[in-house]
């Protein structure tokens, strides 16, 4: 029992008339940013309610978002990998299965994420940042730690005297095993689709790895063009999808 808990507890059953809440992410799931009495500031993820299916399978077969990203979160601490500080996971239950759960963390202030450094190539140290993240995930890899959502929002940049400190976020989705060479690289497909930002991650993971620089641009960049393609293809099924159902209705 953390000693938050009650005050937490209070803050999601009252979460609709919070008046001092701050919404952080509202698509799928809903991330609020909120200030204890004590003046800690905390993140507060609401998951969205899982379908049929999933409500039975949290209950019985699988551990929940919301307990994965907190024991996830509390392996990464034990490794050395910046995360927001685990604070405490609830699950909600009914006679079916999983209703309504949530994830709290510590709030972690930062300068950017990875996704700027997709939008805007003025940044005055992108190749320093950018490289730096390789490293990062070079690490991630060493430590036999899959992030299987390494993409563009889920990392947090900070710069610090002594370069650059990242911390992750979203970790409900994480393999914990050694990875061959091929996963490792595969790992960076969901990140950028820009090729200059891909020739620069190659360059400094073969310096990591010793490998070639030409093996790891080629599948580093192959990877990259089949997730964007599947991604695409998944997008304009759906939009066929809601199209018909317009139309129907």
């Amino acid at each position: 029992m953390n000693k938050y808990q009650d005050e937490i507890a209070k803050i999601i059953a009252n979460q609709a008339s919070e008046n001092s809440a701050k919404t952080l992410q509202s698509d799928r799931n809903l991330v609020t940013k909120h200030t204890l009495q004590d003046g800690t500031e905390i993140v507060i993820k609401a998951f969205k309610i899982p379908n049929l299916i999933n409500k039975i399978a949290y209950r019985y077969f699988r551990k929940s978002k919301a307990k994965r990203s907190f024991e996830y979160a509390s392996k990464l601490s034990e490794l050395g990998i910046g995360t927001p500080k685990p604070i405490q996971y609830i699950e909600n239950f009914n006679w079916l299965g999983l209703r309504t759960s949530y994830y709290i963390s510590s709030f972690v202030s930062y300068e950017l994420t990875y996704r700027e450094l997709t939008t805007d190539f003025d940044i005055a140290d992108h190749d320093a940042i950018l490289r730096a993240f390789t490293r990062f995930t070079y690490s991630l890899h060493q430590k036999q730690i899959n992030f299987l959502d390494h993409s563009p929002g889920n990392t947090l940049i900070n710069r610090s005297a002594e370069g650059y400190d990242f911390y992750l976020v979203d970790l409900n989705r994480m393999e914990f095993e050694p990875m061959d060479f091929e996963t490792r690289i595969k790992n960076f497909a969901k990140l950028t689709i820009h090729r200059s930002m891909i020739e620069t991650m190659s360059d400094e993971y073969a310096k990591c790895t010793g490998e070639s620089y030409d093996t790891i641009f080629n599948m580093m960049w192959n990877f990259t063009q089949e997730f964007q393609n599947r991604y695409h293809r998944k997008r304009r099924i759906k939009n066929k999808i809601l199209f018909w159902r317009k139309k129907k209705a």
